[in-house]
């Protein structure tokens, strides 16, 4: 018995064997949970100022084009320069923009032109490290423990969101924006050790220029790439349709009750999810079947998103609700509820993108990796926004609870469908990886 629980925790072996790979890991959670911090912290502030949760949700919807265009041009310098200095040049731009934020912060200066501008730039230029760090990863431990480095991704992602959003509502609360944005600016410190430690990282193969050329050879390569293409778009389909982080504020200060606070642990529930995910993955990284793996966990994903969908109709029915319901009379049984659905949706997600990350670094080539990832990382950071785009104006169209509850049945019915038209998909074999 001992031995079958040792079996089924996270594998650390990336850790012990690569040094670089351990202090890269280390710097970029502790600079993903202060990003976090910025994250929600900007979400409430755009919402204390409009009041409108379809402006809170046109926080993503600013960052989504300069995000794109960084992650697909950030890919391009990710193939044809050393990884380890444009992973480090995007950085100070992160912190940069992050510092801007404190400044605002503290001469009272914000507005929520500010707050779209700033989060904008801090998206592109994260998207640009996501990256670069991603296609650094598969150069630093060896191919057959790329599925537990993916797992050990979910720790950070379960750490950054778990931890991040409910010290920030905390943190909002008690403390305000600005000392909100400038622990993420000593917090972001970390990112620059883990980055300044690599060594010299120069794409291997062909060196395509960034540029027109490079974006077609890339193309050229995903036109050959079934199995790495159907991994976008179902992950897009999950993403817009089952992502109803843009509520969060609204359900917190109108169904649910509990405000900022509610917001945060909402929030920390789906890291929460991702976290347990991680820490029990020793299974995942024994399948061999991928696609089959990913077509389950969204559509367990879409299952919880539907449950989230129903915890938030009872809010507006007022069932189990204190006489008043507002930021310091908050429905505990709903809130507990609606943090159990987003933990399985976190968990869902996690398993996911454990298997769609292997997949990638495993069965794309070095020469090419950089671009593929920044599609990847466009994919995994845009369709959450598309997603808030969604929710955002369904919601404003109609109810709170509406958006998660249609689009979970959306989900769980498309992914089924579209995997069953590609059977390569779902013969995809770890042992064997082809793109």
């Amino acid at each position: 018995m001992p031995r079958l629980r040792r079996d089924h925790l996270i594998d650390l072996r990336p850790l012990t064997t690569s040094p670089a790979f351990a202090r890269l890991w280390i710097g970029s959670t502790l600079a993903g949970l202060g990003g976090q911090l910025t994250i929600v912290a900007v979400m409430l502030h755009v919402y204390e100022l409009t009041q409108d949760t379809f402006a809170v949700s046109m926080v993503a919807v600013f960052g989504l084009v300069p995000m794109i265009f960084a992650g697909l041009y950030g890919g391009m310098l990710a193939d044809a320069f050393d990884r380890r200095l444009v992973a480090l040049l995007a950085a100070v731009v992160t912190f940069a923009s992050t510092v801007l934020l404190a400044v605002l912060a503290w001469t009272q200066q914000e507005t929520v032109a500010w707050l779209y501008a700033l989060s904008a730039v801090n998206s592109a230029a994260n998207s640009i490290v996501m990256t670069t760090r991603a296609a650094i990863v598969p150069r630093l431990i060896p191919r057959d423990l790329l599925p537990a480095a993916a797992a050990l991704q979910g720790i950070t992602i379960g750490i950054m969101i778990m931890a991040g959003p409910a010290l920030a509502g905390v943190l909002v609360a008690f403390a305000g924006y600005a000392w909100t944005y400038s622990i993420d600016v000593v917090l972001m410190l970390s990112l620059f050790l883990g980055l300044w430690a690599l060594p010299s990282i120069r794409p291997e193969g062909e060196i395509v220029r960034p540029g027109l050329e490079s974006l077609k050879d890339g193309w050229r390569f995903l036109k050959r790439a079934p199995n790495i293409r159907m991994q976008y778009i179902l992950d897009i389909v999950a993403m817009t349709f089952g992502n109803p982080l843009a509520l969060f504020p609204a359900a917190g200060a109108v169904l649910l009750g509990g405000g900022s606070i509610t917001t945060g642990a909402l929030t920390a529930a789906v890291a929460a999810g991702a976290f347990l995910s991680s820490l029990f993955s020793g299974p995942i990284g024994r399948v061999r079947h991928h696609g089959i793996g990913i077509q389950r966990a969204i559509q367990v994903y879409g299952a919880a998103t539907v449950l989230f969908g129903l915890v938030l109709g009872a809010g507006a029915l007022g069932w189990f609700a204190p006489p008043t319901v507002d930021a310091t009379h908050p429905n505990i049984a709903l809130i507990v509820l609606a943090c159990a659905a987003l933990a399985i949706t976190g968990a869902a997600d996690n398993v996911s993108s454990i298997y769609r990350s292997t997949m990638m670094q495993a069965a794309v080539h070095d020469a090419v990796r950089g671009r593929l990832q920044g599609i990847f990382t466009v994919v995994v950071a845009g369709g959450p926004r598309v997603g808030a785009l969604y929710a955002g104006t369904l919601a404003t169209l109609t109810t709170l609870w509406f958006p998660p509850l249609i689009g979970g049945f959306i989900i769980i019915g498309l992914v089924g469908l579209i995997v069953r038209l590609n059977p390569r998909f779902r013969e995809y074999d770890a042992l064997h990886p082809t793109p």
